[in-house]
């Protein structure tokens, strides 16, 4: 603390603190899993008598919800930063105050430059410290910084039922864990996220059945690393069996033993309601054991799409991103998913231009894009993260423009595949869950198959059952039985044939 600006106040404790119906404006950047954040932090708010608002103007209390896990994630913050302090100083010319707050991955990893730089943060919140937001605004209304980002080692929010904003409650996420173990070198998470803790199992089961209660029709189970859940909330589910992996793959950290897994809590959400499509996100490749891929093949209300995030096809790349596989055995699990789930659709990750990344490993993720034939992804250049493995150990040597051509080739290829991958549904009839109006046009509406690809079909009365004559008008949160006319890469199109459901 001897370095510590005296304005800066760290708090580190709960206490009693109020509002006098100040009025805040989220921002929320980055994973769902920050918008989970947002829900849970809002919460908290809420309960101590504040407002929320649409609308940046009339704030009192402006709060950006923020990722770190790229270098320009994080320069669209500063950016905003600027945006907002210049506000902030003509509200000051007309006596209405406003308080600016950082919350989450960026407040935990940049702290000190956010409070020192230009002083353009009145309070910081990491991703553990939500629950003292009160009474850091508090403080920060007497003209003095309060920042809290210690992490913790218990911190899941499980007694906090997050408010939703999904549109019209049709789908909902729900928090399951915090945290990652796996230290995979690129990765700055476990530095700003903690360890790994999961939510009693007890807890998210309340949790899912007031949003089915509340007519929600799709949950998304969410965690950084969502199937590596391990509930040992309570002493009888400590046990001595040893966590179980995909074949193939290993961890730098010592298997662990005991608690409540995935599958338990898979088991036991999918029974919740059978109408409710139950997915989760984001998953390791490592934590796929056969239980895990047999329920989700065997439950009917579990989406048949798994996100499998690969990073890169060559093994010596994977090596250096300490990802605990090799390219054999990420493909052999492909081919276990494939043979257990035929219908699954499969989404993954890719970083081009890691650490040493040679034009051969560049071509091998080219093939293994090729080889699996995924429907959708997530892929960018790499950007290296202070505390990370790699920014100790490892040299940065692709040259920018390297890492872009080659990105760029990536998604070329991936386009090509996703394009191939959702034209062999061409002529089929997929299960639609309606989200609502098209963004493109007021004549169609769009909702999702099982396997997560967004279809468009025009808005009209449908058959209430298939093989009746009485129609019906479509709305969100409807499912509908829709005929796949044409595809692309990222959209089907379709004709819906009549309403549906799950059971």
């Amino acid at each position: 603390m001897a370095n510590t600006p005296r304005s800066i106040i760290f708090l580190k404790t709960w206490g009693c603190w109020g509002t006098q119906g100040e009025v805040v404006y989220f921002e929320t950047y980055g994973c769902q899993m920050n918008v989970n954040d947002t829900e849970i932090a809002w919460s908290i708010l809420q309960k101590k008598g504040y407002e929320r608002t649409a609308d940046l103007k009339q704030a009192d209390v402006v709060l950006l919800v923020t990722c770190s896990i790229r270098e320009k994630a994080e320069q669209t913050i500063w950016n905003r930063l600027q945006q907002l302090t210049a506000m902030k100083k003509k509200r000051l010319r007309t006596n209405s105050p406003m308080k600016i707050g950082i919350l989450g991955c960026m407040a935990e990893r940049l702290k000190t430059e956010l409070l020192e730089r230009e002083k353009l943060v009145d309070v910081l919140a990491g991703p553990d410290a939500y629950r003292d937001l009160p009474r850091l605004l508090t403080v920060a209304d007497g003209g003095q910084q309060a920042s809290n980002v210690l992490l913790s080692l218990e911190e899941t929010y499980a007694d906090i039922m997050p408010i939703q904003h999904a549109a019209q409650g049709r789908s909902a996420f729900v928090s399951i864990m915090r945290g990652c173990d796996n230290m995979c070198s690129y990765c700055v998470v476990p530095f700003t996220r903690g360890r790994e803790r999961s939510r009693p199992v007890s807890s998210i089961l309340e949790e899912v059945r007031m949003l089915s209660d509340q007519g929600v029709k799709e949950v998304t189970l969410l965690g950084q690393n969502v199937n590596s859940y391990r509930d040992t909330s309570e002493v009888k589910f400590c046990g001595s069996e040893r966590t179980k992996l995909s074949r193939g793959f290993n961890t730098i950290y010592h298997a662990k033993q005991g608690g409540l897994r995935f599958s338990h809590l898979l088991d036991h959400v999918s029974r919740i309601d059978p109408d409710m499509r139950i997915r989760f996100t984001s998953p390791h490749p490592k934590d796929f054991p056969d239980e895990v891929l047999h329920l989700i093949a065997e439950r009917r209300n579990v989406c048949k799409q798994i996100h499998l995030p690969a990073q890169s096809g060559s093994s010596q790349v994977l090596k250096a991103m300490r990802r605990g596989y090799t390219r054999e055995a990420y493909l052999d699990l492909v081919d276990n998913i494939k043979r257990i789930i035929p219908d699954v659709s499969l989404s993954s990750d890719f970083i081009s231009g890691f650490c040493g990344e040679t034009e051969d490993d560049h071509q091998q993720t080219l093939s293994l894009i090729r080889e699996v034939g995924y429907n959708a992804g997530f892929l960018f250049a790499y950007s290296m993260r202070k505390k990370t493995h790699a920014f100790h150990r490892l040299q940065d040597d692709v040259a920018p423009q390297v890492k872009q051509r080659r990105l760029e080739e990536c998604i070329g290829v991936f386009r090509e595949e996703a394009e191939r991958v959702n034209g062999a549904v061409v002529g089929s009839t997929e299960l639609v869950l309606v989200e609502g109006g098209s963004k493109r046009s007021a004549e169609d509406l769009c909702g999702r198959t099982d396997g997560n690809m967004k279809v468009i079909f025009p808005r009209e009365d449908v058959a209430i059952q298939a093989s009746g004559s009485n129609t019906a008008p479509i709305r969100g949160g409807d499912y509908v039985l829709v005929e796949i006319l044409s595809a692309s890469s990222q959209t089907l199109r379709g004709r819906a044939l009549s309403h549906s459901s799950l059971r």
